[in-house]
């Protein structure tokens, strides 16, 4: 099954075709270029308008005096909470160091501490000063323009923007070999084309815009996972949505991207207070308010649900230097009529990371032969249950490096598509409000059996408004729907507590449940899942 979309009007080829321009796409993209392939980027909006620009955390990895890969992994495998693949995890901490020095080496500038060495701070769950940051609050801003710098003096990389990958095209076989794309705009390729390679490599970021309020940008529609899904490969851990704790709340009519407080903040001081000011993380965790993020977004709703109020407060007066620490959060906070250094932030959580996605081995592999995944449209295992604050940029540095490699030693020759049709669906995009706010409602920070039943049953309802107008607004809600529905799927039948998803009808872990639940489906509408064993 395939989404309904108008005749390709132009061809184009390239060795490797990759799907975004993220820290995860930039990555392999340029690493697939010290092997002399060519590559075709193609990215949604603007080649600088992804999630990565918009992080305010930094990069983790075990590179200050004392620190070491191993302490790395323990946290990142207690934020995990039992489900992190322990081959992953090794592979994203020994690996990690040098992917940063990697990307110093392309010219990305960190802070400096006064003695003019990298200076490392903490964020929630880790136990050691490991996480570097660019510009206070702005690494990911940072990433991306010294990634983009390369890739633009590249002329081996041709970029495509304003294009949406609508499917992967396949052989008779199966195998993967080139994606069917929509470009938004005039000249020799606008409208649908397709791209014809040798291997595809989706990195389309995450997909936030299933929930009526994320931190992530209008672009997140998780179109990736959806295109790998309709091609066959199978997807885990998709239950695993990360609520960022403290997002600026301004207003619950207010839908889409919300402005993020970064745990930094909280790293330098700021703590939680509840409308009576009780400091309420206090005797929750060892941590404190630098928990991991489950446990503090689960203790906000909680503290949310018995004042009947919207958000709670982030204190954040103690902390003089703010301006200067947090340039990019005080401009937003002044914005809205907020000054932090002497009024208190409210803040509530939102939808921010996933951390399932298309299932992948150690070198980006998916079970779709000739086509890889990285970074947040992946699941690599590495992040289980829950991921370490910091880890989703080192995760791009790595496993982008991986996939390049691989692509480099096993790439095929290229492939013919098969022009049988497999039929084709399209949904109305008047339903994503009503998808978005079934989702945050029934299958958000607290879910049970009762509420994600009715999720799914509005889901199915829904899906009776289709559509024979292709559109992006149209593509993008059909891949919202088929994401939802695995969210919501995968949410129901885990039952237990576990990570980032909570079960009020089920508030405990379970010894039960220490598998990932793996679905495919099967283009036809039939679901399928199975239990994984956790390595």
């Amino acid at each position: 099954m395939k989404l309904l979309s108008g005749k390709p009007g132009w061809t184009v080829n390239a060795d490797v075709i990759v799907i975004g321009s993220g820290v995860a796409g930039l990555t392999t993209a340029l690493n697939l270029r010290a092997s002399n392939l060519s590559v075709l980027l193609v990215t949604k909006a603007k080649i600088d308008e992804g999630s990565t620009k918009w992080a305010q955390g930094g990069i983790a990895a075990a590179l200050g005096p004392g620190d070491t890969p191993g302490q790395h992994k323990k946290d990142t495998l207690i934020a995990g909470a039992g489900l992190c693949d322990a081959e992953a995890v090794d592979v994203l901490v020994t690996e990690g160091p040098e992917a940063v020095r990697k990307l110093i080496s392309r010219g990305a500038v960190f802070d400096k501490s006064d003695t003019g060495e990298i200076a490392l701070t903490r964020e929630g769950g880790h136990l050691r000063n490991r996480i570097l940051h660019a510009g206070g609050d702005a690494t990911g801003a940072e990433v991306s323009r010294a990634l983009l710098a390369a890739v633009q003096g590249d002329a081996g990389i041709e970029v495509i923007e304003n294009a949406l990958a609508i499917d992967v095209l396949q052989t008779a076989t199966g195998s993967v070999c080139g994606v069917t794309v929509h470009v938004i705009g005039a000249g020799s390729r606008d409208g649908v084309g397709r791209a014809l390679a040798r291997a595809v490599v989706i990195a389309t970021g995450g997909l936030g815009q299933v929930y009526a309020q994320t931190t992530n940008p209008s672009v997140s529609t998780g179109d990736g996972v959806a295109l790998a899904l309709r091609a066959g490969a199978e997807i885990a851990d998709v239950e695993f949505i990360q609520f960022h704790p403290t997002v600026l709340w301004r207003d619950d009519s207010l839908s889409g991207q919300q402005p993020l407080i970064s745990e930094a903040v909280r790293g330098e001081g700021a703590v939680l207070v509840n409308d009576k000011g009780i400091h309420f993380m206090e005797g929750k965790h060892p941590q404190k308010d630098l928990a991991p993020r489950d446990i503090v977004a689960i203790e906000i709703f909680k503290q949310m649900k018995e004042s009947n109020s919207p958000h709670v407060w982030l204190d954040t007066t103690g902390i003089n230097d703010f301006p200067e620490r947090f340039p990019t959060i005080f401009a937003f906070c002044n914005d809205n009529g907020i000054d932090p250094r002497m009024q208190m932030i409210p803040v509530s959580p939102a939808a921010h990371y996933s951390s399932g996605g298309v299932k992948v081995d150690l070198v980006g592999r998916t079970s779709v032969a000739g086509l890889y995944a990285c970074g947040e449209t992946a699941c690599t295992g590495a992040h289980g249950a829950n991921r370490l604050a910091s880890n989703s940029l080192l995760e791009g540095l790595v496993f982008g490096t991986r996939i390049a490699a691989d692509i480099a030693l096993n790439i095929g020759e290229q492939g013919l598509p098969n022009e049988q049709s497999t039929g084709a669906f399209l949904l109305d995009p008047a339903i994503k409000m009503t998808l978005q706010l079934a989702m945050s409602q029934g299958a958000g920070v607290m879910r049970s059996g009762d509420s994600l039943r009715e999720t799914l049953a509005t889901l199915k309802q829904l899906a009776t408004h289709v559509s024979s107008s292709p559109c992006i607004e149209a593509w993008e809600v059909s891949n919202l729907y088929l994401l939802a529905t695995a969210i919501a799927r995968a949410a129901l039948e885990r039952e237990e507590s576990r990570g980032s998803h909570w079960r009020s009808d089920f508030p405990e872990s379970s010894s039960d449940w220490i598998s990932r639940i793996v679905q495919s489906y099967d283009g036809n509408g039939k679901w399928n899942s199975k239990l994984m064993e956790v390595h």
